[in-house]
């Protein structure tokens, strides 16, 4: 594997191009998660349970990834298979408009779409844990991250108002198309780069044997174990105020399709802010803290959108400051999070540790959605986002006399002797 340039990865092409391709698809599933909750909620007339459904699905596939993450450590090259991701979400994301235009869209519809979709992403994530570090030296798994977070910030910012004056001018089916188009370029560039396949595991175990050994990998990895938990918990709370939140925008606070998109870009802003900051701030007062620090602010934000009243100037703000302050903090929870796992996680294990890590991290958010979807029938759709925000906070325990968090860099950190797969 050629290491990158020491003075910046904007000097390699290979990182280049990667970075294009996922800049240009993360515009692209703004503009989805922006109109997916429309299309149910203006179109279809959802309910908030409906809503929460809809929301579940696009998590669902998650639950799987323990056995893709297992099967995909069995293919040496990593890339075809984020391609074939990549392609599959075009097309299946094409169908939409093409059932708006002929008069047939429906929420199973939405549901079946969110969950290949979903799936497809699945597969070019746990695909991408091993094609990272073939792309990207250890020395520089900061600076990529932040990279890669700040473009993923910026398209917060830009891809929301985008995706709301878009779904206001084309109609939400119909913008779906541009995003489908994304998928496509990141196809294209990413058959561009030229990569070592990394290393196969080249064991005849079953693959339910083999994805089992990831999860006990994880479970019993004193970092991976610590994290998971923390990101487990986080997620299930923050998904349960999430799930609603275009709903409570749209019927509660009254706005409109492009002025929540507008708010919701500008908030972001936060998002780039913190992806900037993520490492000087884990120089500054070391990555394990700084993860802390992020933990318990990001779920914390939800509040300040659910208490917004009064004039719509105000419940802009509100809504806009919210996504401000919770984008700033995953950036500060993210980064040197998912650095540290990079570093601690064994080469030959990486694809496995992935689909384990999403199968109960991300495994967990369609519960949460379900949850906000019934909490917010149940309760009201503001208290529900007031109860994502109180419950996030207990994520934080987690980390509580924990290695991740008297982790300051991550300079002498190696993988475990003790987890074996």
């Amino acid at each position: 594997m050629s290491t990158l340039a020491a003075t910046s990865l904007w000097r390699d092409p290979r990182f280049r191009r990667f970075w294009s391709a996922q800049g240009v698809s993360e515009f692209g599933d703004r503009i989805t998660e922006l109109a997916l909750p429309l299309i149910a909620v203006t179109m279809l007339d959802a309910s908030p349970s409906q809503v929460g459904f809809l929301t579940a699905a696009v998590w669902l596939p998650n639950i799987a990834s323990l056995f893709i993450g297992a099967w995909v450590d069995h293919r040496r090259d990593k890339r075809p298979l984020m391609i074939a991701a990549d392609l599959i979400r075009t097309v299946v994301l094409l169908t939409l408009p093409v059932a708006y235009w002929l008069d047939l869209l429906t929420l199973t519809h939405l549901y079946v779409i969110a969950i290949l979709a979903g799936t497809a992403h699945v597969l070019f994530n746990t695909a991408y844990a091993s094609f990272f570090v073939r792309l990207v030296d250890r020395d520089h798994f900061l600076e990529a991250n932040s990279k890669l977070s700040a473009t993923r910030s910026i398209s917060f910012m830009g891809g929301p108002a985008l995706g709301g004056l878009l779904i206001q001018w084309l109609s939400a089916p119909v913008a779906l198309v541009v995003d489908s188009l994304t998928f496509l370029f990141s196809a294209t560039q990413l058959r561009r780069i030229e990569s070592d396949p990394a290393p196969s595991d080249e064991s005849a175990e079953p693959l339910w044997q083999r994805a089992r050994a990831g999860m006990r990998y994880v479970l019993q990895h004193p970092y991976l174990r610590r994290s998971l938990g923390c990101s487990t918990t986080v997620n299930f709370f923050n998904l349960i105020g999430t799930a609603l939140l275009v709903l409570f925008a749209s019927r509660e606070l009254e706005l409109s399709a492009g002025t929540i998109g507008v708010a919701l870009g500008i908030g972001a802003a936060g998002g780039l802010l913190g992806a900037v900051a993520a490492t000087p701030l884990s120089r500054l007062i070391g990555v394990g803290p700084l993860i802390a620090v992020g933990t318990v602010v990001f779920p914390g934000s939800m509040a300040i959108a659910a208490v917004a009243s009064g004039p719509s100037w105000i419940k802009v703000a509100a809504l806009a400051t919210a996504e401000f302050v919770g984008s700033f903090a995953v950036m500060c929870y993210d980064i040197p999070n998912n650095s540290l796992q990079a570093t601690v996680t064994d080469e030959h294990m990486r694809s496995r540790v992935s689909g384990a890590y999403s199968t109960i991290n991300y495994g967990i958010r369609p519960l949460g959605a379900v949850v906000g979807g019934f909490l917010g029938t149940w309760i009201g759709v503001r208290e529900t986002l007031l109860v994502s925000a109180a419950g996030g906070l207990l994520s934080v325990l987690w980390l509580v006399g924990s290695p991740n968090l008297r982790a300051r860099d991550l300079t002498g950190l190696e993988p475990p002797t003790s987890p074996t797969p």
